[in-house]
């Protein structure tokens, strides 16, 4: 891949940054610069997911040392999510993925609205939400088709539920690992592992030194900026969702 890899390994550790910190475009992020190299949707979905077991597994231990995971919030979302991971990869791996995107897109817009509402009127603490199962069915669907989405899907969802954003962030981004393993069996029986190797390769070596300083970024964040600055990104990729899906 030449060149290509070490764009690949510099937007693998960027992505990582952002999503380690804010629970969210890790996989946005990676999916988008591998579809501009000529990956297909569910190539560049799987070479995502594939480097994702590993980025994501660091990153759960590093939040799990950090004391930002609420473990009992984290198997059900891992569960459920899981299941929905599996039914997304492999719809996708079909070709019929692409009709959820601007359904997603709207949904991202609205619940950052909601984030930076809840900024200013949410009290800290730990408030587990109401409808977990559901969430992760949805998170985990959303991911595997569009080669991102769980941390805007799910992450900003918790933190509209007014819980303390480093545990709702934590407990996001552990939960997610177990979510990308199902998601990237699913894609491996589907297409073989040939096709998406590299890039996947890629994206860790980028992504791996990142996960622990994004760790200790979020733990020692101010709450309220933290999620102010959440609510416009997952604002800003529904809208350029939108944009792209109905342009």
């Amino acid at each position: 891949m030449g060149d290509a890899f070490w764009q690949i390994v510099v937007v693998g550790f960027v992505a990582q940054m952002i999503d380690g910190a804010l629970g969210m475009a890790y996989g946005l992020t990676s999916t988008s610069l591998l579809l501009t190299l000529g990956f297909t949707p569910a190539a560049a979905s799987a070479a995502v997911h594939l480097a994702e077991t590993a980025t994501t597994g660091v990153s759960a231990t590093s939040h799990h040392l950090a004391r930002n995971v609420d473990w009992k919030l984290v198997r059900p979302l891992a569960i459920s999510g899981a299941l929905g991971g599996i039914a997304g990869a492999s719809l996708l791996a079909t070709g019929l993925g692409d009709m959820l995107a601007p359904v997603v897109s709207a949904y991202l817009v609205l619940m950052g609205g909601v984030v930076l509402w809840k900024a200013f009127r949410a009290v800290p603490g730990i408030h587990p939400p109401k409808g977990v199962r559901r969430l992760g069915l949805a998170g985990g669907f959303v991911d595997a088709v569009g080669g991102g989405g769980w941390g805007p899907v799910v992450s900003s969802t918790l933190l509209a539920s007014g819980g303390s954003a480093r545990h709702m962030i934590g407990s996001s981004n552990a939960a997610e690992f177990f979510v990308t393993s199902a998601i990237t069996v699913t894609f491996a029986g589907h297409l073989g592992l040939s096709e998406f190797g590299m890039a996947a390769l890629a994206l860790v070596v980028g992504g791996l030194p990142a996960a622990p300083f994004a760790a200790l970024a979020v733990r020692y964040a101010p709450r309220r900026p933290l999620m102010i600055v959440v609510g416009l990104l997952i604002i800003i990729l529904g809208i350029r969702g939108l944009l792209t899906a109905l342009g």
